[in-house]
């Protein structure tokens, strides 16, 4: 369980430490024990109170207070810790990181711990661009360090460009991937599709669907959590890309055939939640399609079934995992599609329930294989992804 896992957040002096008080009350109301050790300068951002109140552990701001127990801290916290993340990481705290300075309760408890490490940069762009500090990220990689990219984006300073703390979600996002505590997917190539497609009916105008990616992106994120190795194929959405996973943005279902077909041989799993296009436009017009008062008619093509050719063609030790989603009579068309296209397993969703579809963060879905029919109550679409997996993989 999460409350099995310790976390050491570091908050060093930036702007960025409010961004670390989403993160902490994030991961606190999830389950894992988070401790937060802050430096002088931090203090100077963020109160130590408030730290104090989101994490439910008092804070470390002290190096040589004897309110603590009289176990040695540095050492016994260290010891206790399975993540521990520096979030902002100055210029300051890198360097030190790096060349293994120890002159606070951050620092000597960063160089006493053993266990994953992760590090996000937020500082002004050209302290982050200065080769001394890209010498220093460098060595710290070097020493299995996991340091992140900054984003881009207007600083605090005024300056545009890179240095930009990421976002709480993003950071987390890393953290679950970094803590592993699964791995039963270790060494499956999982493919996964996700999103809508947009078929193009002139230069301006598409036919497409609800489809948010939502459930796609939870798998993804899963799988690798998992240990899977993880390829995201996603249709348009305004969802942020999955880290850890290797992204391919497609438009059209033609582009989401290819990509897929063309890693075929390469996967092992291939899970098929994009809500694809059935039919697109025969024509394209070259030009905008002006009003008319005649009407218009639009004639329509059937796209390349993605699910039924990968039924057809896959290898024996390969796993097909689609999705089906019906108005009326879902698992009678779910148990049909399941044959026709030869696939292991249908996750029927279930559009009628309340909060479950296309935009919304939860959903409603039926687990059908051959000889099953696992149904599962209204659940978060990361614990949806969790139960789909583990339903159908982990046996």
């Amino acid at each position: 369980m999460n409350s099995q896992k310790t976390i050491i957040v570091g908050v060093t002096g930036g702007i960025a430490a409010f961004k670390t008080c989403s993160l902490v009350s994030s991961l606190t109301k999830q389950g894992y024990d988070v401790h937060v050790i802050m430096t002088k300068s931090a203090c100077e951002f963020v109160t130590p109170l408030t730290f104090q109140t989101l994490s439910k552990n008092k804070v470390i701001t002290d190096m040589f207070t004897v309110d603590y127990t009289p176990e040695v801290h540095h050492i016994s916290l260290a010891k206790k810790a399975d993540l521990f993340v520096i979030a902002p990481a100055t210029a300051d705290v890198i360097a030190k990181v790096a060349n293994g300075i120890c002159d606070d309760m951050l620092t000597t408890t960063f160089l006493a711990s053993t266990c994953n490490k992760l590090i996000v940069p937020a500082m002004n762009t050209q302290m982050l661009e200065n080769p001394i500090t890209q010498d220093n990220i460098a060595r710290c990689k070097q020493y299995g360090m996991h340091v992140l990219d900054s984003g881009d984006g207007r600083l605090a300073c005024g300056d545009i460009g890179q240095g930009r703390m990421l976002e709480p979600d993003e950071i987390e996002d890393v953290i679950k991937q970094d803590l592993n505590a699964e791995s039963y997917l270790k060494g499956k190539r999982i493919l996964v599709t996700a999103g809508p497609t947009q078929e193009a009916m002139d230069p301006i105008r598409y036919i497409t669907n609800h489809s948010s990616g939502k459930m796609g992106y939870a798998l993804a994120r899963a799988a690798r959590n998992a240990g899977a190795t993880v390829t995201l194929i996603s249709g348009n959405t305004h969802l942020k890309p999955v880290y850890g996973v290797e992204m391919v943005d497609v438009t059209t279902a033609q582009e989401m055939y290819e990509e897929v077909m063309k890693r075929q041989e390469d996967h092992d799993v291939f899970i098929m939640a994009a809500a694809v296009a059935d039919f697109r436009p025969k024509v394209v017009a070259t030009s905008k399609i002006h009003k008319s008062n005649s009407g218009f008619q639009l004639e329509l093509e059937r796209t390349q079934d993605i699910l039924e050719t990968l039924g057809k063609n896959r290898k024996p030790y390969q796993t097909l995992i689609g999705f089906a989603m019906e108005t009326e009579d879902l698992l009678v068309h779910a148990k049909e599609k399941l044959e026709r296209k030869n696939c292991d397993f249908i996750v029927a969703n279930n559009i009628n329930e309340k909060g479950a579809g296309f935009k919304s963060d939860t959903n409603k879905v039926t687990i059908l294989s051959k000889n099953t029919t696992i149904e599962l109550g209204l659940l978060s679409k990361e614990d949806t992804a969790q139960t789909i997996l583990k339903t159908c993989l982990k046996g």
